[in-house]
């Protein structure tokens, strides 16, 4: 039987953060959903892939060997690819206990499904852009259950985050120091404490394990007088900067840098705050660079529920903390003071002298209010090559195609 994670419907909903990779490498806690699927499946399961057919070039470059929307197998099992991958998830994929023609929803969310691959709402092998999973559901015996966790909302990263965080610490093999300590850094509670070989924590920086963990990945670096605590995910090959305060559920990815004060927030690999500045209750995608100086409000005067706004308009959010939710190889310049809850969309050059607007469109030139202009595809490829070029990341041809795409959908 083939397992594929798909893509439904309501991944736009997702946009900006999913428009230059597969919704499942969303990250929320340490991890993304996709790293969590595999781990669920090593060695049970073989998964396989549904994604949009921009980014699926790409993804397979990245991953030789995946297969991506592709049927090889007469029966299938659908798996929703916005699920958070827990142990009951784990346990529908490993033991694929649905019969034939069964599927399993959660209000107006396709689960799972199992089916001949003949019964697919597609013809042949040629997979749709995104799977109608309600759609398919009201043809098959639909049981309807309670309790899984899944990514419905551009705020469920941020607002799982906390939760997800300390699942993850609880998870890990705490109490290993094996990479480089100097003598003067301040290891509390090292038994909370993991840094891996080939880590480096450097003079007078403060590990404060005494209410959470900390984790530092191989090759990371924590520079002097660096403060930690309050479950810290620190990936391999990333950076702590100098004088960094890192503190309460807070993710670095790998070959990302990290200073001033964040809290509460996810950084993907290769993003970039390492100037002073706040970030707080945040996303931060893959590429992205916060200006010196720059601050983000998570919590609004009147301390109510913080809106968004996006290109399907004003969204309640039911969330008290929510600042900036960044999609890949954004910019803003120094001194730049993002309002609570604010998007920007992808490859948006970010300046003026004002708050920028709460949605910043992709591709924008300015600070997203009206008269601002558009950055052109060919300069933001430029841009871009630059950027991945100073990571030892050399943008290929299907990356390209990807990224020209996506420009051409916003102009």
């Amino acid at each position: 039987m083939q397992i594929i994670i798909f893509e439904d419907e309501k991944t736009p909903r997702l946009s900006p953060l999913c428009d230059l990779k597969p919704l499942c490498d969303l990250v929320t806690g340490c991890y993304s959903l996709r790293q969590r699927f595999i781990a669920a499946a090593a060695g049970k399961r073989e998964l396989t892939w549904h994604m949009r057919p921009r980014i699926a070039p790409w993804f397979c470059e990245n991953h030789p060997g995946a297969v991506v929307n592709e049927l090889v197998d007469d029966e299938v099992l659908l798996v929703n690819a916005r699920l958070v991958c827990d142990g009951e998830v784990a346990r529908q994929i490993v033991e694929a206990g649905l019969d034939a023609g069964e599927a399993v929803a959660q209000g107006d969310n396709l689960l799972f499904a199992r089916l001949n691959a003949g019964r697919l709402p597609f013809p042949g092998a040629e997979f749709p852009e995104l799977i109608d999973g309600m759609a398919l559901a009201s043809t098959l015996s639909c049981v309807e259950v309670s309790g899984f966790r899944l990514l419905d909302n551009l705020w469920d990263p941020v607002a799982l985050h906390p939760a997800m965080m300390r699942e993850d610490g609880a998870a890990l093999a705490l109490g290993r120091i094996e990479g480089e300590v100097h003598p003067s850094a301040i290891l509390v509670n090292p038994a909370a404490i993991i840094i891996e070989k080939g880590a480096e924590v450097k003079a007078g920086a403060v590990l404060d394990a005494s209410d959470g963990f900390i984790y530092i990945g191989a090759g990371a670096v924590v520079e002097p007088v660096a403060l930690l605590m309050q479950n810290v995910y620190i990936a391999p090959k990333a950076t702590v900067k100098s004088g960094a305060r890192i503190y309460s559920n807070v993710s670095v990815g790998g070959g990302s840098k990290a200073g001033g004060e964040i809290e509460d927030s996810i950084m993907e690999p290769f993003s970039n705050k390492q100037h002073d500045g706040f970030l707080g209750h945040s996303y931060i995608s893959s590429w992205c660079n916060l200006g010196a100086g720059t601050d983000t409000s998570d919590l609004k005067n009147n301390y109510s529920q913080v809106s968004i706004e996006t290109a399907r308009g004003k969204m309640a959010t039911s969330q008290q903390f929510l600042g900036l939710l960044m999609g890949e190889h954004s910019k803003c310049s120094i001194g730049t003071r993002f309002n609570t809850g604010t998007v920007v969309g992808t490859s948006s050059n970010i300046f003026g002298n004002g708050m920028p607007a709460k949605y910043v469109p992709s591709f924008s030139w300015g600070d997203g209010h009206t008269g601002n202009g558009q950055y052109q595809a060919d300069k933001a490829v430029e841009t871009a090559k630059r950027v991945m070029a100073r990571r030892k990341v050399e943008m290929s041809a299907a990356y390209e195609a990807m990224f020209r795409s996506l420009a051409g959908e916003k102009e």
